[in-house]
């Protein structure tokens, strides 16, 4: 009986910990949102737009979900859909424009549609974050030196405080002027340029470095 007893207040006492733990890191993470912006299937492997790292920054955007979820913090969507004239990608009404199955909305969670680069420009991104009261984003997404930096420089502009997770982001090679440029040195030039000036526009952590914090 008293060994019984004592299990039950083991296990009672190990309860309260995690109910205080959880509600500790929701208070540290107050006002905080997750971006998730474009993870679609046209980025990855056998898509119309595959992405250098799509697979890994997918795992990496996917972790840092269930964080969020863990903690039942808000997470939004974006989802890029096509309408400009001789778009190859996220076209409407295919496979290619489905949000990728590393991080598949639940039903609580938001979407956003967009046709711009910069997830804010004629969406309700804005007045959603405003409704939530969410001054801060944590970024993830593709491509980085597209959507993910004018979303992230808008943001600011907007007054919020960022911070990107830099391997959960990902881009291809680009070509200036005849030279192939690639996906490597993309990704970095643009994360340098965001983080330029002591983080001006964004910190940037990687996927490891943010959970060891939290």
């Amino acid at each position: 009986m008293k060994n019984r007893c004592k299990c039950m207040l083991t296990l009672s006492l190990v309860l309260i910990s995690m109910v205080t733990m959880n509600a500790q890191q929701k208070r540290k993470m107050e006002n905080t949102a997750l971006l998730i912006i474009d993870v679609q299937n046209d980025y990855f492997p056998g898509g119309k737009m595959e992405l250098k790292g799509a697979k890994q920054a997918g795992e990496n955007a996917k972790q840092i979900l269930e964080f969020f979820r863990k903690y039942s913090l808000p997470v939004i969507h974006i989802k890029h859909i096509s309408t400009n004239e001789g778009a190859t990608f996220f076209l409407p009404n295919t496979s290619g424009v489905e949000i990728s199955s590393f991080v598949s909305p639940q039903k609580n969670e938001k979407i956003i549609i967009k046709h711009f680069p910069n997830s804010f420009r004629e969406t309700d991104l804005l007045s959603y974050l405003r409704s939530g009261n969410i001054k801060n984003l944590v970024i993830t997404g593709m491509m980085t030196d597209v959507c993910v930096d004018s979303t992230t420089r808008a943001a600011f502009d907007l007054g919020f405080n960022n911070t990107i997770i830099g391997n959960a982001t990902a881009t291809r090679d680009r070509n200036l002027n005849g030279e192939v440029v690639p996906a490597e040195e993309v990704q970095k030039s643009f994360l340098a340029g965001i983080s330029a000036l002591g983080n001006l526009y964004a910190g940037i952590v990687n996927v490891e470095e943010f959970l060891k914090e939290k």
